[in-house]
């Protein structure tokens, strides 16, 4: 689950980038190439070109596609990523603890604030710390990212009051890991393009792993060692995976040395496919955190011949084990059958799924099993194939402004995902239907938005390949 803000980065649809003008409010073509087809976007942007090069701004034979440095580099963003998104995709696991120990006294919205403001932290930073990353290279974020992080899990076990969670983990361990997710993403697009959606995709699976470690941890851990013990050494799991972090995460290209403007730039909404992405993106986050959220606690209450303790830590396991795979053949098939289609696809089979089985599963234990496997599967691809969509909608100098303004915009759908699923709870008296139809018709929109966006670049026929 993260932002991409690469430097130099580019995409095999992506057409000629021209040398930029000095006329900032000049209106130029962006070139798409689909098929061997080319496509033009009207955009109005800062810092545009009239001008056409001759030649592409970037050729394949700049990117080494793989070697012993590249896929270095995949390794480090692939520990980097455990450190970030194993977190993350415990979230449940930590929700349904802390709702029955610490923070007992407090309702599920209040809770949901803690884990929500962390997801803000590390996708709204992001921004920032993706141009730091283009202007600077990844060396000192990655190592004050790693550090922050580790202090955030260890310090995690001395939190007893509201205050304490919110400082240590939100802002503490939210800004951290935004410091590691921007340069892990953005390594990786500077060693490889057409093989640009498999090394993400295989970077991606370390959320995955992560998600099934850290909750089964959990499970071990809390009952013989107590909850202080336990943060100390998932913290000492999470300084294993920086070592290698800090060693591998390298760029191909120097840097920029201008981290350009803190703000979004929001001429980038005057592109409709991009805008109709942006609001995709903005709901599928809606979709995604409320299932990553709320399934163990629904576990725990709503499962009968289990130890509903136990099976609520063991359905996490079993989401992310399945995303696993869903985070690297999508990834894989996306370079062959189009980012686009791909991504459709799995939005819409995370739409089914929640609305088909999660809604109806009741008291099954094999019916949200079957959820937790098909939905795992299909939300797995969810954050790593934004950026490389994205991508085909710019050329490679827009690139960064692009994404960041999309995950500026995408930041306050992590922001309220969960609280809002929480405000569902509590209204429904505990009544979990209510969280679940919100999660599945924001996938729903979420669809239509990106098929939108599609069609609005190639056009209805399915078989076009984007």
């Amino acid at each position: 689950m993260a932002s991409s803000l690469a430097a130099h980065p580019n995409t095999p649809h992506q057409g000629d980038a021209g040398p930029e003008g000095n006329d900032e409010n000049a209106k130029h073509a962006t070139a798409l190439n689909v098929d061997d087809k080319s496509i033009s976007l009207r955009e109005n942007a800062s810092g545009g070109s009239d001008h056409e090069s001759a030649e592409s701004t970037s050729n394949e034979n700049d990117f080494p596609e793989g070697g012993l440095r590249a896929w270095l580099v995949v390794l480090g963003s692939f520990c980097a990523m455990f450190m970030v998104f194993g977190v993350v995709n415990s979230t449940a696991a930590f929700q349904d603890y802390l709702s029955t120990h610490q923070l007992a006294s407090h309702s599920a919205v209040q809770i949901g604030w803690i884990f929500s403001l962390q997801l803000f932290c590390v996708f709204f930073c992001g921004i920032y710390v993706g141009r730091a990353f283009d202007a600077h290279g990844p060396r000192a974020l990655v190592a004050v990212g790693s550090v922050g992080l580790v202090l955030s899990m260890t310090l995690l076990g001395f939190c007893q009051e509201y205050y304490q969670f919110i400082l240590c983990y939100s802002i503490l361990g939210g800004m951290s890991s935004a410091l590691l997710n921007a340069p892990a993403y953005g390594a990786i697009g500077h060693f490889f393009d057409r093989r640009r959606g498999l090394a993400t995709g295989m970077a991606v699976t370390a959320g995955s792993i992560g998600g099934v470690v850290i909750p089964l941890m959990l499970r071990s851990l809390l009952p013989r060692v107590g909850f202080p013990w336990t943060s100390r050494i998932l913290g000492f799991l999470l300084l294993v995976f920086a070592a290698p972090t800090n060693l591998f995460i390298r760029t191909r290209l120097p840097p920029s040395g201008d981290a350009g403007s803190l703000f979004p730039d929001f001429s980038v909404l005057k592109n409709t496919p991009f805008t109709l992405c942006a609001a995709g993106i903005f709901l599928m986050e809606w979709g995604l955190f409320v299932p990553v959220a709320y399934i163990s606690s629904y576990a725990s209450t709503h499962t009968a011949g289990v130890d509903p303790e136990n099976f609520g830590f063991d359905i996490l396991a079993i989401l992310n084990a399945a995303s696993f795979f869903g985070r690297w053949i999508p990834g894989l098939l996306s370079d062959k059958l189009g980012r686009f289609n791909i991504m459709l696809s799995t939005i819409l089979l995370c739409a089914v799924s929640v609305l088909a089985l999660w809604l109806t599963a009741d008291t099954s234990e094999a019916v949200l099993i079957a959820f937790a496997v098909v939905f795992g599967f299909a939300s797995g691809s969810n954050l790593s194939l934004i950026p490389v969509c994205l991508g085909q909608l710019c050329t490679i100098e827009n690139y960064g402004r692009y994404v960041g303004s999309a995950w500026f915009l995408a930041s306050f759908g992590t922001l309220t995902s969960i609280p809002i699923g929480g405000a569902l709870l509590d209204t429904t008296s505990g009544a979990y239907w209510g969280l679940i139809v919100f999660s599945g018709a924001a996938y729903a929109v979420a669809f239509a938005c990106y098929l939108m966006a599609r069609c609005y670049v190639v056009g209805w026929n399915p078989a076009r390949r984007f």
